[in-house]
């Protein structure tokens, strides 16, 4: 199915006999989905709104996101939420994963970008939720409510977002010669000082990486407070590294394959040394320790402190620990409301 208009898809819907899996650039699926019948929202494409003086844009779920993110660099701005970037992701894509970068830590997940929804949920009606301007927004809990849902409660065919002006000036300090446990600290210091830091991540090699943004002056007079804090560490300018790569490197979390499974460890910052004692050295360390993405030996599961979650993103699907029951309970609920035929469950 490839419906070219929410009507179309709306009927495809409606005369749907088995499972679906909504697929836009099929770029950030996770272990088990899109084994059904593929229903591709790349029809449904274009941006139908963009007020740059408003900060504010609208654009049917199946637009690339390379398109969006063009459309907003030529008038000097920027999708906030730092989408990571993935080769023919769309923004539906974007939205159902809730797929935010590191610049999370200041401006928010993709979810804190997102104003406005239009969908076709499991009986194919059209539900519209939530705004186009930030001074119009209504019903919000629902819009939130789809970020991150992953197609499990309808399919998304138009989203409103907001934009936001680029930074004038940008500059990344480098700590080199940290192991990712031991950039906990520094990151920790940065993130919790009057920094305003735009990113605190570590990456293997590189190393501890922290970025400020705004204006020149003020980036200076940060960058130069944020080294007197941090005396003692080794610290250079780098120029602007992108911060944002695809770890996994291609389309879907199944590829490319390689020896063992990569898992995304959601965590508190104070959590994250423990964690990186007894797994092998991590993929990524974010979110000033908050996110980790670690290659595990195929099979194996990492050990988690309480309160912190688990998801495998290649090999078969895992997600640690399993939903406790009063979550599970409302999830049942949420999905029996906007999927009563159960059209939209995963086949894992």
């Amino acid at each position: 199915m490839r419906p070219a208009s929410e009507a179309e898809l709306a009927e495809d819907i409606r005369s749907a006999r088995g499972p679906l899996s909504i697929l836009g650039g099929g770029t950030r699926l996770l272990p088990g989905e899109g084994r059904a019948t593929p229903l591709r929202t790349g029809g449904l494409t274009g941006i139908t709104l963009y007020e740059p003086a408003a900060l504010t844009l609208v654009a049917r779920a199946g637009t690339p996101l390379a398109e969006i993110e063009a459309a907003v660099a030529a008038e000097n701005q920027m999708l906030a939420f730092e989408p990571p970037p993935a080769a023919g992701s769309t923004i539906g894509g974007v939205i159902a994963a809730n797929a935010s970068g590191s610049r999370r830590v200041q401006a928010g997940a993709a979810r804190d970008a997102l104003i406005g929804v239009r969908f076709v949920d499991g009986s194919g009606e059209v539900i519209a939720n939530g705004g186009r301007v930030m001074k119009n927004v209504t019903g919000y809990d629902l819009v939130k409510l789809m970020a991150g849902s992953r197609g499990t409660l309808g399919v998304l065919t138009e989203v409103a977002l907001k934009t936001a002006p680029l930074p004038p000036a940008t500059r990344v300090l480098r700590l080199s010669g940290l192991s990712a446990a031991e950039a906990i600290a520094p990151l920790t210091i940065a993130l919790t000082g009057p920094f305003d830091v735009t990113a605190a991540l570590w990456l293997p090699g590189p190393g501890a990486l922290i970025r400020l943004e705004g204006l020149s002056q003020s980036v200076a007079v940060r960058a130069e407070a944020l080294k007197a804090r941090l005396r003692g560490f080794q610290i250079e300018d780098t120029p602007h590294l992108r911060l944002d790569e695809n770890i996994l490197g291609g389309p879907g979390a199944d590829s490319p394959r390689r020896d063992g499974d990569v898992w995304r460890i959601l965590c508190r910052p104070s959590q994250a040394p423990a964690i990186l004692a007894t797994i092998p050295e991590p993929l990524r360390l974010d979110w000033g320790g908050a996110l980790i993405l670690a290659r595990l030996p195929e099979g194996s599961m990492p050990p988690l402190p309480p309160g912190a979650i688990a998801t495998r993103l290649t090999g078969a699907p895992a997600r640690l620990p399993p939903p406790d029951p009063v979550t599970a309970r409302l999830e049942a609920g949420l999905r029996a409301r906007f999927d009563p035929r159960g059209l939209f469950a995963s086949p894992a």
